[in-house]
């Protein structure tokens, strides 16, 4: 397992959050959830300018194994989503914490204190 970044915070269901300017959440998953997921062959991104609410499934990923949800770390509107990752999921194989999913307008930043730093997460995934 690589290195967990320290300027991001990290949901028990595996993704990372990283805050931009404006209140903007950038969202991928960590290193640990595509080590267990194998391959990326697929990416169903959410849509833009549709409302999340924290902890609501809103994207999946499909690998060689299974398909798994996607949740949205913050409540907020989807202001952004990497289309790249569409026709190379695999990048987010190579390298996770600079291949992010979508970005997030949150409504209110309260919504990152319920997240894990890196040490809590390395805590969480060594259970």
């Amino acid at each position: 397992m690589s290195d967990l970044p320290e300027n991001l915070k990290y949901a028990e269901t595996h993704e990372w959050a990283q805050l931009e300017d404006d209140n903007v959440v950038r969202v991928g998953i960590t290193d640990f959830a595509q080590e267990q997921l194998g391959d990326l062959v697929y990416i169903e991104m959410p849509e833009l300018g549709s409302k999340v609410k924290a902890g609501e499934q809103c994207a999946v990923v499909e690998s060689v194994k299974t398909a798994s949800d996607l949740f949205s770390p913050v409540a907020g509107e989807i202001v952004a989503v990497n289309v790249a990752l569409a026709d190379e999921p695999e990048e987010v194989n190579n390298s996770p914490y600079q291949a992010w999913f979508f970005c997030i307008k949150a409504d209110d930043l309260s919504d990152l204190d319920q997240l894990m730093d890196a040490y809590a997460y390395r805590v969480h995934i060594e259970q």
